[in-house]
């Protein structure tokens, strides 16, 4: 069995907390940031329980940045 090293991100929303994993699409969702983590890693097993050979791509030093879009 292979480790792989996996970058998530969590943020808040509404009343929930959201875990995503930057390097696979992968998300969850929890009533506390340890939950919605919790939900992740469980998330991700069954992921990468499914696939023989997993893609994963590879992330260096995320950064939060801010985007205006304008849509009609």
């Amino acid at each position: 069995m292979s480790k792989i090293i996996l970058k998530n991100i969590i943020w808040k929303e509404g009343k929930h907390y959201v875990a995503q994993c930057l390097n696979v699409e992968v998300s969850s969702f929890g009533k506390t940031k340890k939950e919605a983590l919790e939900n992740l890693d469980e998330a991700l097993r069954l992921y990468f329980e499914d696939i023989k050979t997993p893609r994963v791509t590879k992330v260096e030093r995320p950064e939060v940045v801010k985007l205006s879009l304008t849509h009609a």
